[in-house]
This record gives structure tokens, sequence and C-alpha cells, in this order.
């Protein structure tokens, strides 16, 4: 959720309310009291963000935002590393602590080392907005547990640029390039294996434990809550799954997996509710499917169902929703190109 409160923080300062963020994104407020999102939610919160801000530099700006209480134990252990190198090692040894989003890889060269970032998305492509945002706090998370005003010997994105040259050089401080095979920071050998002021070797070592029970204790339930929503998408063929057909399918009694779902806290009616919208928003926002086939590949007996459904999701009906998808559509399609 460190993210997601990024994501609402920095739409807030752009003068974008979270419950029309929320609302335009298609999540319900109350699911901010979750402990972590699946990863469509977040590119659909990055989408909406994006679109109602009309901001091309929003992701970068996300990203700075990052700072020493952002990601949790996560935070304090990269604070007590020795090095650079030591704490980009403890990202990724937690990395699922923080997102399941991604991977950081380090190539290690004679003089410098790329600090990687791979992208892990779900059913939806990532805005560009997010992986901008990934790489800004890199950038963030490094001066700060260095306390200096490090500057990278290039950056480098996997896609085109979003922004202007000046958000660019305004966050990163140094060359920048597009459209290459990876999208990575480059940094100095000598930084990352220069002393950190608040190294402190017992502290890490008491984060670290603390921080291993935490990766010990999530693995369980995401692996369950993954097999079910994958499952339960699968099944959406005109007919509701039912949580015993599910027990079935992963190979567990009814009642081993109602005990396990009771004690992860996972309802299985939501877990459907929540992959009828993801199926129902991407089908009316993508396809030219009339809208009650939709509603009745879904399982809806009734289109009225299926319309009352949509608008709980959304604020909007099926046709409300997919009017004001194509009119964005159109209008980034017809705007003209920002002056060089």
């Amino acid at each position: 959720m460190s993210w997601v409160n990024t994501v609402l923080v920095a739409a807030q300062r752009l003068g974008v309310e979270r419950d029309a963020l929320l609302a335009a994104a298609g999540i319900a407020s109350a699911e901010l009291q979750a402990e972590r999102w699946p990863i469509d939610h977040i590119t659909r919160l990055w989408r909406a963000a994006a679109q109602l801000t009309g901001d091309p530099g929003f992701g970068l700006k996300a990203g700075t935002l990052v700072g020493p209480a952002s990601f949790n134990v996560v935070s304090y252990l990269l604070q007590s590393a020795p090095t650079l190198r030591a704490s980009i090692s403890v990202v990724q040894k937690y990395q699922r602590l923080i997102s399941d989003g991604g991977r950081l890889q380090m190539i290690a060269g004679a003089q410098s080392s790329w600090l990687v970032y791979h992208p892990r998305q779900g059913q939806l492509p990532f805005s560009p907005h997010q992986i901008e945002a990934v790489l800004a706090a890199m950038l963030a998370f490094a001066r700060w547990v260095s306390g200096t005003a490090l500057r990278p010997l290039k950056v480098q994105f996997s896609q085109a640029p979003i922004g202007t040259p000046g958000d660019y050089h305004g966050v990163f401080q140094c060359p920048v390039e597009f459209d290459q095979a990876f999208s990575g920071v480059l940094l100095d050998n000598a930084l990352l294996d220069a002393p950190l002021p608040q190294a402190d070797a017992q502290l890490a070592q008491v984060h670290q434990q603390y921080a291993a029970a935490r990766l010990a204790a999530l693995s369980p339930p995401e692996t369950l809550v993954q097999d079910l929503r994958r499952w339960i998408g699968s099944q959406l063929h005109g007919q509701l799954p039912s949580r015993a057909k599910a027990a079935q399918a992963l190979g567990l009694s009814p009642r081993t997996l109602a005990r396990r779902m009771q004690a992860q806290q996972l309802d299985f009616s939501t877990l459907v509710d929540q992959a009828r919208r993801d199926a129902a928003l991407h089908a009316v926002a993508e396809t030219r499917q009339a809208l009650a086939d939709i509603g009745q590949s879904l399982g809806f007996a009734e289109p009225s169902t299926f319309w009352r459904a949509f608008k709980r999701w959304t604020g909007q009906t099926p046709a409300q929703w997919r009017r004001q998808r194509e009119a964005t559509t159109v209008g980034a399609a017809i705007k003209p190109p920002d002056n060089p």
C-alpha cells in the first residue's frame, strides 16, 4: 500500500482528490483498508492519476516523494546498511515487502554498475508513469541513504519519453536515453561502495530478523489468493464460480479451503466480485462487445443487475464508462505534438 499512498498524495498535490481518483480507477474506497492490492488495481490507479492530473511528469513527481518512511521495515534496513550496494541487495531480497510489481537486478562493471528494473505486470500493461516513478524512487532512496545529492552517470528507459527534457533533467541531473533495451540507472562503483553515514550492523540484524519473519508470513496467503484469483478469472464464462469447485481445482477439501481463507481473512464472494469488475472494466473499455452481452458473459442474469454492479464499482453506468474512455482515447490521438 506504500505505492498506493504515494500515488494518492502525488495526485492530491496536483489538485485531484482521493475519492475522485479512486472512482476513476474503478476502486472502492473501502479497499484502502487492505494490506496489499493486486497489481492490476495499482496499474488502474496510475492510469487514472495520469489522466486526471493531465501531467506528463506525474510519475517522476510521484517517485521523488519516496522517503524514509515509505517502505516499512525495508526502509530501516536500507538506512542501516554499510554501503549503497549492500542496501540495494536488501531491496532485492525483500522486494515483496515493497511490491509484487517488479524486481531489481544489479549488473556490475569494472568502473560502474547498472541497477535495472524489470516490471512484473498483471493482465494490464503498466502505465509508463509507473516505470518512471520506480527509477525516480531509486534515486530518491539512494540520495536519502547516502545523505548526498548523488548523480547517476546515466539513466535509460525502455519506453518513449512522456515528459519534457526539463522534467527528466530536474529529477536525474544526468543524460537520459529512451527506447533502450531496459530501464535502469547507471551508478559509479565508488558511490556504490562508499561507507554510509548511518550504517549500524547490530541494528541491521534486528531489522533483518523482523523483515525475514514478515516475508515468510506473507508468502502462503499471497500464493493462495493468487491461485484463487487466477482460477476465478478463468471461470467467468456465463456462470458464477463456486467455492466448492475452487477447492476441487486447488486439490483441497471445501473445509480446508474455508479454514485457510478464514485464517487469511479472504472472502470468496469478494474475490469473485473483484474478478467480475476487472473483467467488466476491460471488456467495456477495450472491446466493442455489446454491454448486455458483457454482463451475461460475467454471470449477470439481467442487464439491470450488471448496470447496478458496474455503477457500484465505478460510479458510472457501462455506457458512460465506455464513452469516457473513448473520449479520452480520441483526445490523446488528436492532441498536437509539443513544440521542440
